[in-house]
């Protein structure tokens, strides 16, 4: 059995010892050997103090329940083979020969995992044992009858097939990969290209799982400072909402992968010096140019990896970062248009406040400050999952969040990407709902720099009922479960999703977002001043913060739509399309949906679901009333979308010996770091015809940017 050597306490504080790496890793020469100051040393002990003060790192008893769970798998699934082999009727030494192995990957494997973090295990078995009826049957069966096994799901449909379960409390993701051989031996190389020979792409996909996270341990210079790096940015991307796959920002292999570029590109860096270069490469970097560790491999086994020249489909992937394992794969499919945009303001955001850690300005806390997604739009779109009881709900919520990212390509296509989407990856649950309940938001806002006629509209009706047709398709529905989409904007947000279960009084909010303004006066003064003053846009937007990153609390909204349920619904919501959107509360005793036809429909509500846009770009409800009573500022939870300009590219210039030195003294001068790190990574502004992977080749040319299907889009204008 395979398992992580990663640290069981917590980091230490000490200065690291620095060796100058003399050996060259990734595909281009590094931008910089420098090591580490003494400022930066410093900066260092202060980053590890503050990742164990958050608690990132799991107790030496929490450890060793994991390792032991991970036995006792080990021996369960080594028996399960036997007891296959002897049912079969093979021979007495088969028998005793007969084994599988458990592999360990994704954060535990990377020695990155955290308390309370599941483990990603795959199990290696012979040729003659199956994943279709073997694994998702006589295994579930085997594990549904031990007492420590709770929550066992399998799901033998996805992507990735893999069986979800508990085991002693730890979580466990365990894959299943068939290799071609009768006896697997115990200390299989997992990593050796002949394992997947004679082997389908389900079993490709489990395998590369482990192959990629050993590759990329290979592939860095330094595997401390790699992990605490990775460390600290899957920490501060959770706290920013951009970590999660399945809902189209970026997973813990995408992270890692990313991390473990720049730790090529500054192998002699320490931790704190990686965290400021990783926003500092990423904020520059030329996308859809891809992030690789390592050259593309060709194998005669013929499986496709990733090639925008000869694979279509390839040349729409708007953020490829390639995994080092053959078959290569872009391991960021699910990004879109408008999750990139997110990631990219989040990025400018750590990168503005890693300069001004450096300017001795700012503390490490100060990057890790939530995201206030409830603060940050006008409106929103309300997707609300329910089911009869939460095994159900468990079942259906699953679906549903992995069709969500659908949901804003749709939006992306139908609109002509004019009306952008933020995707939200927490969930919140309304505890007071008499059936099991999870709910979803996304932000919505127009296209930032394109201005409309006041009042204009976006008709996504359609776009939402196709939605919902997709959704229904679901092959294990159960009556009971349900979809109810529906747009809020931010006044009539429900209390649930507010930390407290309630919204703060406005001085509060008003001290609280003077204290955490990043906009352009942020770099005048220090971070954490609460007297500086907010001014207002205009008379009618004032601000509206809420304390802290939202948490999974019940409350009922007086403003929502508390229930969609009709046995139990006691408001009704009606949708006017010839007016907008409103949210009123009538004494019905029904869920009910009014089109713009006049008609009562049941279900999701996606009649007259039209999205006004204000001429400020702000995405609203034509409602008079409304408006008067609703008083906003605009976004300052990363950079003023307004003023950040592309930043002055010269960050990459130096040899980086004074690695303390803030981006805020390049000038307007300075030779365009876009060019620098095309020059820097050998990038070829070609067409994708010209490119060819092979083991000699440098980079991949990747400019052509995707262009999307052109669709209908239903746009009313009409002047408020």
């Amino acid at each position: 059995m395979v398992v992580s050597d990663a640290p069981n306490g917590g980091g230490s504080s000490s200065p690291p010892l620095v060796v100058e790496q003399t050996n060259t890793l990734g595909i281009t020469k590094p931008i910089s050997l420098a090591g580490p100051t003494d400022a930066d040393l410093h900066r260092n002990a202060e980053l590890e103090k503050f990742l164990l003060d958050s608690g990132l790192y799991e107790s030496n008893e929490e450890a060793a329940t994991r390792r032991e769970v991970l036995q006792r798998l080990d021996q369960t699934v080594k028996s399960w083979v036997k007891q296959l082999t002897r049912q079969r009727g093979y021979t007495d030494q088969m028998v005793e020969d007969a084994n599988a192995v458990i592999f360990t990957f994704g954060s535990y494997r990377l020695g990155v995992h955290g308390p309370g973090a599941d483990i990603d295990t795959l199990c290696v078995g012979p040729s003659y044992v199956n994943r279709e009826e073997d694994f998702f049957i006589i295994l579930h069966n085997i594990l549904a009858e031990m007492e420590e096994v709770t929550e066992l799901q399998p799901v033998p449909d996805a992507h990735v097939p893999v069986m979800k379960f508990k085991f002693q409390g730890i979580s466990i993701d365990l894959l299943y990969a068939s290799i071609s051989l009768l006896v697997v031996p115990e200390d299989l190389d997992i990593s050796h290209g002949s394992v997947l020979y004679d082997v389908d792409e389900p079993t490709v996909r489990s395998l590369n799982g482990c192959r990629v996270a050993d590759q990329i341990l290979k592939l860095v210079p330094n595997v401390e400072h790699f992990r605490t790096t990775l460390r600290c940015l899957k920490f501060w991307a959770k706290r920013r909402g951009v970590y999660s796959n399945v809902t189209g920002f970026l997973g813990g292999v995408n992270w890692a992968l990313l991390v473990a570029r720049i730790c090529q590109l500054y192998p002699n860096a320490i931790p704190s010096m990686l965290v400021s270069r990783f926003f500092r490469v990423y904020t520059q970097w030329r996308w859809p140019n891809p992030v690789m560790l390592c050259t593309i491999e060709e194998n005669e086994l013929g499986f496709p990896v990733w090639d925008p020249r000869r694979n279509p489909r390839d040349r729409y992937h708007i953020m490829p970062i390639i995994t080092p394992a053959y078959p290569c794969m872009n391991s960021s499919y699910n990004v879109s248009a408008s999750t990139l945009r997110v990631m990219k303001e989040q990025f400018r955001y750590g990168n503005k406040i890693c300069d001004e850690i450096e300017l001795s300005k700012a503390q490490w806390s100060a990057l890790f400050q939530p995201y206030f997604f409830f603060e940050a739009y006008k409106n929103y779109l309300q997707v609300d999952i329910l089911a009869a009881d939460t095994d159900d709900l468990l079942a259906w919520k699953g679906w549903v969040e992995s069709r969500l990212r659908q949901l804003t390509l749709k939006i992306e296509r139908d609109t002509n990407g004019m009306l952008q989407c933020h995707p939200y990856p927490h969930e919140y649950a309304d505890t007071s709902r008499h059936c099991a309940h999870s709910a979803f938001f996304m932000g919505l806002q127009r296209k930032e720099g394109e201005k409309g006629q006041e009042g204009q509209q976006f008709d996504i009706r359609g776009t939402v009922d196709e939605f919902r047709q997709e959704i229904n398709m679901y092959m294990y529905w159960k009556p009971g479960m349900e979809i109810f989409v529906s747009h809020v904007r931010r006044k009539q947000l429900p209390l649930f999703v507010f930390p407290d279960g309630y919204k703060r009084n406005r001085m509060s909010r008003h001290i609280s977002h003077s204290a955490e303004k990043m906009g352009e006066d942020a770099a005048k003064s220090n971070l954490g001043s609460s007297e500086r003053s907010v001014k207002r846009k205009n008379d009618h937007e004032m601000l509206d913060e809420k304390l802290g990153k939202p948490e999974k609390r019940a409350s009922i909204s007086p403003q929502r739509l508390v229930c969609v349920s009709p046995e139990s619904c006691s408001s009704q919501m009606s949708i006017d399309g010839t007016k907008g959107v409103r949210l009123a509360k009538n004494a019905g005793t029904k869920c009910e949906i009014k089109s713009s036809n006049g008609l009562l429909e049941n279900g999701i509500s996606t009649e007259g679901a039209y999205v006004h846009l204000s001429e400020t770009g702000g995405v609203h409800p034509k409602n008079d009333s409304q408006n008067s009573r609703c008083s906003e500022v605009q976004n300052e939870n990363g950079v003023d979308r307004n003023k950040a300009g592309e930043m002055d590219l010269d960050c990459l210039e130096s040899a980086e010996t004074a690695s303390s030195k803030s981006l805020s003294n390049c000038k307007e001068s300075a030779v365009d770091m876009d060019q620098r790190l095309d020059n820097t990574h050998n990038f070829q502004r070609t067409e994708y015809s010209d490119y060819v992977p092979t083991a000699s080749s440098q980079a991949l040319n990747c400019e052509c940017i995707a262009r999307c299907q052109t669709w209908k889009c239903c746009i009313n204008s009409r002047r408020g």
